[in-house]
């Protein structure tokens, strides 16, 4: 059975309903990434940051796997199947996709604002800034910051190691560290790269472009990896 590694972007949700990240002006949801996504934020005025993500986190819950969710979560049934998401959004597991790595964290997590390993559920779609953690610091949405590390990048480098097949979806590969895992991958792994402007981007020379959306590559991604 071969080892199929999925890494997907913002460009998968966003078909859902989900704004990407970073606009065309530099601007998410119309607010400067510096006061919304980075610790300065947070500590600057951390009832900002919190309400910015009660509103993301509502629209996550609200949005709904959509055909390249789903299909990813059909060909685990059948391959071995590993996904990497720079989402933090749930939408793959709610399509069914039981191995997911979140590089950048989980939207319906929290974290204490002192102990980045003291994490938490959130029940419902709002954080407050009275909810503490065990130790009494408030708790800050479970998300990876500009600024901070990335804890599952070790883990994802392992991932990218052993796939035979790794397949890029909904992601310019412009956002580093993880980026980087291009540079993890075996020699003979085949590398699929989906976006609608695939040809655009610097991509190693062997790389298969499908230059359509995640939606629209499904029908494609299906009949190349059933051959």
């Amino acid at each position: 059975m071969r080892k199929i590694v999925v890494f997907t972007g913002a460009g998968i949700s966003a078909e859902s309903g989900l704004k990407t990240f970073r606009g065309a002006d530099g601007l998410w949801e119309g607010y400067r990434i510096e006061d919304v996504a980075t610790p300065e934020a947070w500590q600057r005025n951390p009832t900002l940051v919190q309400n910015f993500y009660n509103v993301r986190r509502k629209a996550c819950l609200a949005a709904q796997p959509n055909a390249a969710h789903q299909y990813l979560a059909d060909l685990a049934k059948i391959e071995d199947v590993q996904i990497i998401t720079q989402n933090i959004d749930d939408l793959h597991e709610r399509a069914g996709s039981d191995r997911v790595l979140h590089l950048h964290g989980q939207i319906t997590k929290s974290q204490s604002s002192i102990d980045p390993s003291a994490v938490y559920p959130i029940v419902g779609d709002t954080l407050s800034m009275d909810d503490r953690c065990e130790r009494g610091a408030p708790l800050r949405p479970h998300v990876v910051w500009f600024g901070e590390a990335v804890p599952a990048m070790d883990e994802a480098i392992a991932l990218a190691e052993e796939a035979d097949v790794f397949i890029v979806v909904g992601t310019s590969l412009q956002v580093y560290p993880a980026a980087n895992l291009l540079y993890h991958l075996k020699s003979d792994c085949t590398l699929i790269f989906v976006d609608p402007n695939a040809s655009q981007y610097a991509v190693p020379r062997q790389t298969i472009l499908i230059e359509e959306t995640a939606v629209n590559s499904v029908q494609i991604l299906q009949n190349m990896l059933t051959k």
